[in-house]
């Protein structure tokens, strides 16, 4: 068996988890069906180039050392079967049914003791159309890990070899009883570990302690429920309002967010927030050219969504000017950094931390807000070109959303994760992001 330890982050998100707090990321593409595909081709067609991806053969084991550590083994018995369904929607409009399949098999943990992952064919509502769901788990793959991971079951990356015919190398038999140059490697890196812990980990005090004490419009008792809805956005339009006001498309699509969300909640009735809802956004730490490690690699920005500024334009500028600080200070500053803390701790916090740590999520940020690279090039699976693909990222405790985008094929394609009970109107809110859109492209051109 493989002794490769889960990476500190990983072993985070692993404990993190409860059948209530899912903690897998998901991706639903949609395909337009080639003339001569049927279900089951394209069923088996999946199946076969999963079972062919090294790493979704790997499933969690526990180890001796380091204490409450774990670590990535093969699964001897691995059936892709178990992994790869085909589910039938009924009539009605294809893209309101999958949303809603898709929120449903999104709320279900992956299952213990086998690789954690799932995939899901979802056909029958729509003429000439079918979709892909796929659940990884956060510990297996951050957002970038995941589509290199994801990227081998379309036809343009998969090997042109028949996927059946190909022989996944087992890994080495090796003991998981470290030898004793390893243990005392253990200790020093612990040591090494908790002195940049202290460090972090005041910063992210420092960042959210002041905040401990307000509320929040988008924190809710979690119930476990999921609903996903989905928008699609110009990808020329952001790039001519970034060519026009500066700073990154990035900062584009997080000003359209803030201003979808002001208006969800003017719509509602609500009072906007004296403070600015607090949005978590990811950075990954992976240096250009470095090797493809297969643990999570994340930092993140803390950002105050400025949707109490009602002029789309300064909005965006409030955007930027704040990004550019948190980039200035760097990912080990603020509460953002509470994934590089997580980092630093020994396997035994996050055995017996997790709880403490899931119920701390609500104290430091409001909302998830992520951007997720995509390939470039046109994709395909059997001859079907894909035409969306929306990310979904996890709700951790207490939390009622998450928006993911994803830039394919001229456009940004943004999936939005709530809670079901907390956010029942999860399709208005990314109705509203197309016409906060429009309107700052309207008011970059008045600049």
């Amino acid at each position: 068996m493989s002794s490769e330890l889960l990476a500190p982050l990983d072993l985070a998100f692993w404990h993190l988890e409860s059948a209530e707090h899912p903690m897998h990321l998901g991706a639903l593409a949609v395909f337009e069906a080639a003339p001569d595909a049927s279900d089951e081709q394209t069923l088996d067609l999946l199946a076969a180039r999963a079972a062919a991806i090294p790493r979704l053969r790997m499933c969690v084991r526990g180890v001796w050392l380091p204490l409450g550590g774990a670590a990535w083994s093969e699964d001897r018995q691995f059936d892709v079967r178990r992994h790869v369904r085909l589910v039938g929607l009924p009539g009605g409009d294809f893209a309101t049914e999958v949303n809603r399949l898709a929120g449903e098999l999104m709320e279900r943990p992956l299952r213990r003791g086998r690789p954690p992952w799932e995939m899901y064919v979802l056909t029958g509502a729509g003429a000439g159309r079918f979709a892909v769901l796929v659940k990884l788990h956060h510990a297996l793959a951050d957002g970038m890990r995941a589509v290199a991971i994801g990227a081998g079951i379309f036809d343009q990356i998969a090997d042109d070899r028949t996927a059946g015919d190909r022989r996944v190398r087992s890994v080495p038999p090796r003991s998981w009883l470290p030898g004793p140059h390893q243990v005392a490697g253990f200790a020093r890196e612990r040591i090494e570990e908790f002195g940049q812990a202290v460090g972090i980990g005041a910063s992210v005090v420092r960042a959210s302690r002041l905040d401990l004490w307000g509320g929040s419009v988008l924190a809710a008792h979690s119930s476990g429920t999921r609903q996903l809805a989905t928008a699609v956005l110009d990808q020329k339009t952001v790039l001519s309002i970034r060519r026009r006001a500066g700073g990154t498309a990035n900062d584009v699509l997080l000003a359209v967010v803030a201003g979808g969300l002001r208006r969800w909640m003017l719509e509602r009735g609500e009072q906007l927030p004296s403070a600015d809802p607090r949005a978590l956004v990811p950075v990954s730490r992976r240096r250009p050219g470095a090797p493809q490690g297969s643990g999570n690699t994340l930092s993140a920005y803390l950002l105050g969504l400025p949707v109490a500024e009602p002029d789309p334009w300064r909005r965006l500028g409030a955007v930027r000017c704040a990004m550019d600080r948190n980039k200035a200070a760097g990912p080990l500053r603020g509460a953002g950094a509470v994934a590089v803390l997580a980092d630093r701790l020994p396997p035994l916090a996050h055995r017996f931390g997790a709880q403490l740590a899931g119920n701390a999520a609500r104290m430091l940020f409001d909302v998830l807000v992520t951007s997720v690279p995509l390939p470039r090039s046109t994709l395909s699976l059997g001859g079907s070109p894909l035409r969306e693909i929306y990310p979904m990222a996890p709700l951790a405790r207490g939390q009622s959303l998450a928006v993911a985008l994803s830039a394919y094929g001229g456009q940004v394609h943004v999936g939005v994760v709530v809670d079901g009970r907390a956010m029942p109107d999860a399709e208005r809110l990314a109705e509203l992001f197309p016409v906060e859109l429009a309107e700052l492209l309207e008011a970059t051109n008045e600049r």
